[in-house]
C-alpha cells in the first residue's frame, strides 16, 4: 500500500493517538507500519510544520520525532511544543540517528521522553511506545476521561 496516496487507510478503535515524524520516506514508512502492526492508531508527518500543525489539532498522545528534518529541526519543533500549552505535556521521543550519548542527554533536557537510535530494532521502538504510554495512562486517573475510545484513522499528512 502506498502510504502517502491514501488520507484514510484504515480505521480502528485507540484509547492512543500517535505522531510519527520524519521527512525519509522510507523511515516513515517503517514507522507508520510498525504502529498499524501493534494496531496503533496514528498520524504521519513529513516535515516538523506539519507536525506542530497535527500536535496542535489532533493532540495526539505521543509523538515519535526525526531530529533532523528539512524545514525545523527535532529541537525546534519539541522547542514549539514546549512552548504552546495545548502540546507542552505530549510525550515525545526522538527517533533520530544521533549516537552519542551527549546527544540523547540534550534531547532529553530538551523535553524528549525518550530516545530511539536508528537504525533500531522494531522490538526497540515498540517497548519506548509502551513505556511511554504506560506512563501516560499513570499520570491520569481512570475517571478522567483520558483513554476513552475514541475511533480515529490512520491518516497520512
Amino acid at each position: 500500500m502506498d502510504f502517502r496516496s491514501h488520507s484514510l487507510h484504515q480505521t480502528i478503535v485507540a484509547t492512543h493517538l500517535i505522531l510519527a515524524v520524519d521527512d525519509d520516506d522510507d523511515n516513515l514508512l517503517l514507522l507508520t507500519q510498525a504502529l498499524a502492526r501493534a494496531d496503533r492508531s496514528f498520524l504521519a508527518a513529513p516535515d516538523g510544520k506539519t507536525a506542530l500543525t497535527l500536535a496542535q489539532t489532533r493532540q495526539p498522545n505521543l509523538i515519535l520525532l526525526d531530529i533532523r528534518l528539512p524545514d525545523l529541526s527535532g529541537f525546534d519543533v519539541l522547542h514549539h511544543l514546549r512552548r504552546n500549552v495545548i502540546t507542552a505535556k505530549i510525550p515525545v521521543i526522538a527517533v533520530t540517528a544521533l549516537t552519542r550519548e551527549d546527544d540523547h542527554r540534550k534531547l532529553l533536557q530538551a523535553g524528549c521522553s525518550d530516545c530511539v537510535t536508528k537504525p533500531y530494532l522494531l522490538e526497540d521502538l515498540e517497548r519506548a511506545v509502551d513505556r511511554c504510554l504506560s506512563a501516560l495512562a499513570l499520570s491520569y486517573p481512570s475517571d478522567s476521561g483520558f483513554g476513552s475510545t475514541k475511533v480515529f484513522g490512520a491518516a497520512v499528512v
